[in-house]
């Protein structure tokens, strides 16, 4: 769809999203806005960075009555400064339609008052234990981000909230990943629903095949000035030429001002003395961008790209380049990277010389390791406010002192030391295959939750993760690898057998066993692995 007024928004609707500067669809917008007008259960595979907002709250103005005195629309979301952020974006889209929108845990007049509220579960279940509010005549619940309250530990809430609606309320659960807990409470409390996009088109099927290096600079503070220090970094003897692609306008003249007070040519793309092109249109940029002489142009991304095509337009072809990114924005673009074959690189936006000392040096490669190893994208929206008001850097800082009070300083300093200083997969760390991969589903923190809860071992005694196609090689300290191996050999991962054992490099073979075509180990321990008479009857690990 190339507007809204083909999805059929009331034009009322259509005026106040363009005054917002969104005046095309993206993908996750054009699937679900028909299926939430019609009323229908949603389940939509969406992080924030894919048009979260829009696609669920505009449909919703505009199909619930703009009815006064209580809510008709509940939005639930993992965090009481997303419900803010929320409310504030919705509310002035709502201004068309006479809908009022209300944040409940934030300073708003009698929000229990609104037409459309939004609220974490846990302030919702207090306002229903207070009997401030009543739930009677919510037609549609909305939950935003549901694996983040699974994280969090909010689905007990969440469930709580769900029983207490009317049955015949619409539901629209939106979440990055779908997890398999995810997936049962939308089985239960959203049945007959439509999922976007369709489970055959997410990541199952062949491998994506790889395109290329994107870097991605996440930004806490202020993004105009990011985007000026990015210019700044970018244009060189070489690179003549900045295509910024941005979502509107309206983006672009705000962005095209503070560029120019810092003295950067801005113009249109083909302006020749201008070094920074500010596009709206991808098929534009991308042209542009091929038209220009080998390694003479740098593609930027100031919004991040909404869906995989656009993702592929701006920074295919070789073009590479770089998308600036708000935290909460990063579960969307790995997810986009992994469904179109780009491989993302996170860039810090403030570096430094790495601090030394032992037990310093053994947090930093703990907090390294997990960073690796477990899923984050929770603590990142968690923390976005504290991101805002004191700079990602000095949070992380302010964490680690916190971190490093709460352990005491071993007397075996210099193992410490070794343990993080040695390179991968060398003493006196063990290097072990799972034949388990990407294509599998798996994810770092599927390895560490199997090998931790299966083995019984400390998330720290797990090194470097190596997640390949049909494979995945992990480090774990030697001591404890025969232990890991025996514990894992016929459990099951995401609903996988999984077999375990010795990479062949730990065997003296030379290259990994992941290697060799199938990623099957040769030599050394044949046959079914030790302990285990095959996958039946193993224990799971979902």
């Amino acid at each position: 769809m190339d507007s809204f007024e083909e999805l059929n928004l009331a034009p009322e609707l259509v005026e106040a999203l363009a005054a917002e500067g969104i005046e095309r669809p993206t993908a996750l917008q054009s699937a679900a806005i028909p299926v939430v007008q019609r009323g229908h259960n949603l389940v939509a595979a969406a992080a924030p960075g894919a048009g979260v907002l829009v696609a669920v709250g505009a449909p919703l103005l505009g199909r619930l009555e703009a009815v006064e005195g209580r809510p008709v629309g509940l939005i639930l979301t993992p965090t009481a400064d997303r419900a803010r952020a929320l409310a504030e974006a919705l509310g002035r889209i709502a201004m068309a339609t006479g809908h009022r929108v209300a944040a409940l845990g934030a300073p708003w007049a009698l929000p229990e008052r609104a037409s459309i509220l939004i609220a974490t579960p846990a302030d919702l279940l207090a306002g229903l234990a207070e009997s401030t509010l009543t739930l009677e005549g919510v037609e549609a619940l909305v939950v935003d981000g549901a694996a983040i309250l699974e994280q969090l530990g909010a689905l007990a809430d969440l469930e709580a909230v769900a029983e207490a609606l009317p049955s015949e309320s619409q539901r629209v659960i939106v979440s990055l990943p779908i997890t398999p807990a995810v997936r049962d409470f939308a089985d239960r409390h959203a049945r007959r629903s439509v999922t976007v996009p369709p489970q055959d088109a997410e990541g199952a099927g062949d491998a994506v095949p790889a395109r290329g290096t994107v870097a991605v600079r996440v930004v806490s503070g202020e993004k105009e000035e990011e985007a000026a220090a990015l210019a700044h970094d970018l244009l060189t003897d070489d690179v003549r030429h900045l295509v910024v692609f941005v979502r509107s306008e309206d983006v672009a003249a705000d962005l095209g001002d503070r560029l120019a007070l810092r003295g950067f040519g801005v113009g249109p793309a083909g302006t020749e003395d201008a070094p920074v092109w500010l596009v709206v249109d991808d098929l534009e940029g991308r042209q542009a961008l091929d038209a220009l002489d080998d390694d003479t142009g740098a593609a930027v991304s100031y919004d991040a790209p909404a869906d995989p095509d656009a993702l592929d337009r701006r920074h295919g072809g070789g073009h590479g380049g770089t998308i600036l990114a708000e935290p909460r924005e990063a579960a969307h673009l790995r997810d986009v990277a992994a469904r179109t074959g780009y491989r993302l690189d996170f860039q810090a936006t403030r570096t430094g010389p790495r601090p030394t000392g032992g037990g310093l040096q053994a947090l930093l490669a703990r907090v390294e390791s997990a960073l690796a190893t477990h899923d984050v994208d929770a603590y990142e929206i968690v923390l976005e406010p504290l991101f805002q008001r004191h700079g990602p850097a000095a949070v992380a800082a302010a964490a680690l002192a916190l971190l490093r009070a709460s352990t005491p300083e071993r007397s075996s300093a210099p193992a410490e030391r070794a343990s993080a200083a040695v390179p991968e997969g060398s003493a006196p760390y063990a290097r072990l295959f799972v034949s388990l991969g990407s294509k599998d589903g798996v994810k770092p923190g599927d390895l560490v939750g199997a090998i931790t809860g299966e083995a019984g071992i400390q998330g720290d005694e797990i090194g470097r993760i190596d997640i390949r196609e049909t494979f995945s090689r992990v480090d774990v300290m030697r001591g404890v690898a025969d232990k890991v191996i025996a514990a894992l050999n016929g459990t099951t991962v995401r609903g996988r057998a999984v077999r375990v054992d010795l990479d062949r490099s730990e065997r003296g073979g030379g290259r990994g066993s992941g290697d060799r075509p199938g990623g099957r180990p040769q030599g050394g321990r044949g046959g079914p692995p030790r302990g285990r008479s095959g996958p039946s009857g193993g224990r799971r690990r979902d």
